[in-house]
């Protein structure tokens, strides 16, 4: 309709409707930008997890029977079987004392089997 033809109250009507419909439109687009930022935000988030969960491969601990040879030493031994999951050495040859029951490192005797503890990042069933 025409505004010359309007009279003043259907002008004020048609105003009032404009702008609602603005406040409507500003509504819908906030709503919008929100929700886009936060699929970014999750999008994001979950890269990042599942980058972390793959560069961390999960280790799993398992024990080996060996028996001792002629010139052994728990060293040479842990030489063989220490991963970097243990700080050093001694930590390693401390656990193995542990398990064997053994009172020092230099108590082995050649053809006596002990158990030394090693990490895998295989599972073995």
């Amino acid at each position: 309709m025409d505004q010359a033809y309007m009279t003043y109250r259907e002008i004020r009507i048609a105003e009032n409707k404009k702008r609602r419909l603005k406040i409507v439109r500003r509504q819908r687009f906030l709503v919008g930008a929100v929700i886009a930022i936060l699929a970014v935000i999750a999008a994001f988030i979950a890269s990042t997890l599942v980058t972390e969960a793959r560069s961390e491969a999960v280790k799993y601990k398992y024990y080996t029977s060996v028996t001792v040879h002629s010139g052994d030493t728990l060293e040479s031994l842990a030489d063989k079987y220490i991963t970097e999951d243990y700080r050093d050495h001694t930590s390693y040859i401390r656990e193995v004392c542990g398990i064997n029951n053994l009172e020092d490192a230099d108590s082995i005797v050649a053809g006596e089997c002990i158990i030394l503890p090693y990490y895998s990042e295989e599972f073995k069933k």
